[in-house]
């Protein structure tokens, strides 16, 4: 999930921040309201972040700014007040939750993980194709009931894939999707990291590439051999991205 911070307190983003990576996230940080609409533009996040109380745009106007914009984008209001007309106050600007500093990063981080669900399209708890099973809230794969350990980028692009159930998803969605501001989308980042999360899945073969196209889970996964499928679709990584 990608995620942006917009809070002037660069010690307390820069923080946060490190915390989500750790969680698997691909965060974002802006260090006052303009800087925090301008990302928000230009790229869709799951789950904004926000301090209320913002140099620049207001955090105020930066949530109206985001919910107006029709986007499928959560707010997260932070703010050092907890009174309850703060809170409602917050509310009815059309942020999705409210939470008071201090608090406690695990809270923070399930509140984001609530979030980004209702961000896009309903999915189960527990993502499964086949003999393969991705839990999203204990960062856990399995195949066949063995344990699979992936890096924080492998588990994030097997992740987007499993969600899209069986639509193709592009290099491109996949690295904003799954890598932050800072990745060169010049790269064969995303080609390599597909790479090493086939060899560490096994066979027969989960992913497909569809030349210039993007990858996609394969609809027979667990149901055949190890040889690539037809119709432009294989298990190599010579056509995407």
């Amino acid at each position: 999930m990608r995620i942006l911070i917009v809070e002037d307190e660069e010690a307390l983003a820069e923080a946060v921040a490190r915390g989500l990576r750790r969680e698997g996230m691909a965060v974002d940080v802006a260090l006052d309201g303009d800087e925090g609409h301008e990302k928000a533009t230009i790229t869709r996040y799951d789950v904004v972040v926000l301090d209320r109380d913002l140099p620049g745009m207001h955090g105020d106007q930066l949530c109206r700014e985001i919910v107006a914009s029709g986007a499928l984008t959560r707010v997260l209001m932070l703010t050092a007040s907890d009174a309850v007309a703060d809170r409602v106050e917050g509310l009815s600007l059309g942020a999705d939750d409210y939470l008071a500093k201090p608090f406690a990063f695990p809270e923070l981080v399930a509140r984001v993980r609530a979030l980004a669900r209702r961000a896009t399209p309903v999915t189960p708890p527990v993502l499964v194709a086949g003999d393969v099973e991705l839990d999203p809230a204990r960062r856990t794969v399995s195949r066949a009931g063995k344990p699979v350990e992936l890096t924080r980028k492998e588990f994030g692009v097997l992740e987007v894939l499993l969600a899209a159930r069986g639509s193709v998803v592009s290099s491109e969605e996949l690295l904003e999707r799954v890598w932050d501001e800072n990745a060169d989308p010049f790269t064969t980042t995303v080609r390599v990291t597909v790479m090493t999360l086939r060899k560490k899945l096994g066979e027969p073969g989960v992913i497909d590439t569809v030349v210039g196209s993007g990858y996609r889970v394969s609809p027979t996964v667990g149901e055949r051999g190890g040889s690539a499928g037809q119709s432009g679709v294989g298990g190599q990584d010579s056509g995407a991205g």
